[in-house]
């Protein structure tokens, strides 16, 4: 090695951010375990690289005693004071053995060290890059796919979308840009490992705040989601300014906001209730598109008994229970839904036509 190696090793300081002390002292601990392989020596040694010149030497590290049981470790007190008189029992000599060919050695040694430094230290960006967008949205090119993931090239590094985490509309080829939400972000022996979703409400949540400005700006907040990917979902949001509508800010002029989500989300239809503190009228709005006519609530059992007209519980419980499911869901509320005619068969209630309770929700298909 030489003046060469050494300016290579600040230039790589400033390219990588790898420090060039850091990288001499990971090639003196290479180099030692190289010396040990290469010349089948069991003794301790050290190995020197001079910081200004590049100039290796390897030093045989001896204890001084009295009796020399093993030579290759230790050096005799009257051996020790020939070099120098100085010396000491307990003491440690250095005796410079540097092979005649340990050059080449050397050079390959720290060849690999530099690479693989370089490697982790990449790596250690690409995990600090990405460590702060776990539970974000992120853009990227599906390159493959095997049994169980399809491989999202994100520019620095290829994350990875399981197939059960697709929705049951998603249907990608090579080269389609993809939308996903990144549930995890680890550092593995294999370098980072990131995993993506479909399905997450979170993806719903981000798509939102990406798309409407009130909620970036935190004028309107997204206080609760349920979804069922692929299908239908539920979103609950509230305005800090009573002079902003937060169900309109979300849907947009003529619905083109809420509209670019839905064609993301490859016509996932989406309902977006208003969020208020009452339970009876937040349970009522998060049943939208159905109207409400009463809501009882319990506190003790956290669950709410909504009566609807006749005509609408079919609306109200949804295909599969699905409208039900996710207004519970959204609310965090047991939901218990009766016609009128129910009502009045079950619990006496009087079959009346009043108006229906006011809900403030809207429904995109």
């Amino acid at each position: 090695m030489n003046m060469d190696f050494i300016e290579a090793l600040s230039e790589i300081e400033r390219e990588k951010g790898i420090a060039k002390e850091i990288l001499i002292d990971a090639i003196e601990a290479a180099l030692i375990s190289s010396y040990k392989r290469n010349f089948n020596t069991a003794q301790n040694v050290r190995v020197d690289i001079n910081r200004h010149t590049g100039l290796i030497k390897v030093y045989a590290r001896k204890t001084v005693v009295d009796e020399v049981l093993d030579p290759r470790l230790e050096i005799s007190l009257y051996a020790a004071r020939e070099m120098n008189q100085n010396y000491q029992l307990g003491d440690i000599v250095e005796i410079e053995v540097t092979p005649r060919d340990f050059g080449r050695i050397a050079a390959q040694t720290a060849k690999q060290v530099v690479t693989q430094r370089i490697r982790e230290a990449e790596r250690g960006l690409i995990y600090n890059a990405f460590v702060d967008k776990e539970e974000d949205i992120v853009t990227g090119i599906v390159q493959r796919q095997d049994l169980r993931n399809i491989y999202i090239d994100l520019g620095k590094i290829e994350a990875a979308l399981p197939l059960t985490e697709l929705m049951p509309t998603d249907k990608f080829k090579q080269s389609d840009r993809v939308k996903a939400y990144i549930t995890k972000v680890e550092n593995t022996t294999k370098g980072p490992q990131i995993i993506l979703s479909r399905t997450h409400p979170g993806l719903l949540k981000r798509l939102f705040e990406l798309e409407v400005p009130e909620i970036f700006d935190g004028v309107v907040e997204i206080r609760s989601v349920a979804r069922e990917a692929g299908f239908r979902s539920k979103i609950a949001v509230y305005s800090r300014n009573s002079e902003v509508d937060p169900v309109g800010s979300c849907v947009g002029p003529k619905g083109m906001r809420v509209q670019t989500i839905v064609n993301e989300l490859k016509g996932e239809k989406i309902d977006i209730v208003r969020w208020v503190e009452q339970v009876d009228e937040y349970v009522a709005n998060a049943l939208s598109p159905s109207k409400v006519l009463e809501v009882n609530v319990f506190e003790a059992e956290k669950m709410a008994r909504v009566i609807v007209p006749d005509y609408q519980l079919s609306l109200a419980i949804g295909i599969k229970g699905q409208n039900a499911r996710l207004a519970a869901k959204l609310t965090g509320w047991k939901i218990d839904i009766k016609s009128e005619t129910q009502a009045e068969q079950e619990y006496g209630r009087p079959k009346t036509y009043t108006e229906e309770m006011h809900q403030d929700s809207v429904s995109i298909d």
